[in-house]
């Protein structure tokens, strides 16, 4: 929807003359690099994406589009759910399935210890919920 309100700037400016310091040329024409940049990414990407429509078989163990619930060593507890690399929102808890957290969760049971490394510390996760219906 931006592309064609910048496109019509850009047309506009263009015909003021001097290009050179018409800025709303420049800026226009550089946002369109951007967006079409971001169009081509986007195609590409979903030229590769594969559709999870359906749960894993074996529902007691984390997988991609898993809500995992962990407790640490001190009794804090968080929940994940593991997704692509596009839908991360740390604040709703979604981390990349390639996340380290992730990674230690993945084909792991209810009840299940994680060790995680960071920094030259460890810290151990509890698993102590595995869903895949959004609550």
């Amino acid at each position: 929807m931006e592309r064609p309100r910048v496109t019509a700037v850009v047309t506009a400016a263009a015909k003021n003359g001097d290009r050179s310091e018409n800025g709303d040329y420049i800026y226009g024409k550089r946002r369109l690099r951007e967006i079409d940049r971001r169009v081509r990414y986007l195609s590409k990407r979903l030229e590769t994406v594969t559709i999870v429509d359906q749960l894993p078989q074996d529902q007691n163990r984390v997988f991609f589009g898993a809500w995992v619930s962990v407790e640490d060593e001190l009794g804090k507890q968080a929940r994940y759910r593991l997704v692509g690399s596009d839908e991360i929102d740390p604040g709703k808890g979604y981390i990349s399935v390639d996340s380290p957290v992730a990674l230690a969760l993945l084909g792991k049971g209810l009840g299940d210890t994680v060790e995680l490394r960071y920094r030259g510390t460890a810290r151990e996760l509890l698993i102590v919920g595995i869903n895949y219906n959004p609550c």
